[in-house]
């Protein structure tokens, strides 16, 4: 079985896709009462510090960010110590009557953005959390839907959306990959 990467976002794409994200989110927000960006790990924090960034030269003020490990919080993970990794969570501010912002790379079945929630409640209670990715690729399992989306990818279950970041991965792009005969 021959594996194929099919480039869906350059590393340009990706940047101007983070800046029109950026710009809607700054059109839905004020200097009084600015947005916090909290990204799930290991890439949707990586996106949210870029967001951050951005957002901070548009909106003229600085932002909190913080990053969040869901690790405890999945469904659809087998429990064992052996295969689950733990990060740490790092959200450093009140998240009390926050706009939240919460970013990930690929939305999929919604369960990693349902575990998140649980994760981000257990850290205090937002007025507002919104949700930004990067790829929506369709086939939800719960009733979770995107406030801001980079790109929508319609993919069949049996293919996968690989998102390589350069603070990670050494490169940036987005890549459908599937299996062929």
């Amino acid at each position: 079985m021959n594996v194929k990467r099919t480039l869906v976002m350059s590393c340009e794409d990706i940047d101007r896709t983070l800046h029109r994200v950026a710009h809607e989110i700054a059109e839905k927000s004020s200097v009084q009462t600015p947005p916090a960006l909290v990204g799930l790990k290991t890439r949707g924090d990586i996106l949210a510090t870029r967001l951050k960034r951005i957002l901070e030269d548009i909106l003229g003020t600085p932002l909190d960010n913080g990053a969040l490990d869901i690790g405890l919080y999945r469904d659809d993970v087998e429990i064992s110590d052996s295969i689950r990794e733990l990060r740490s969570t790092d959200v450093d501010f009140n998240v009390d009557e926050r706009r939240i912002i919460l970013v990930d790379d690929v939305l999929y079945t919604g369960r990693t953005i349902r575990a998140a929630l649980n994760g981000l409640f257990d850290l205090g209670r937002p007025q507002r959390v919104e949700l930004v990715v990067l790829i929506d690729r369709g086939h939800r399992e719960l009733p979770i839907r995107p406030d801001y989306v980079g790109r929508e990818v319609k993919t069949r279950s049996d293919e996968r959306i690989d998102v390589r970041l350069r603070e990670m991965d050494g490169e940036d792009g987005v890549f459908l990959v599937s299996h062929t005969d």
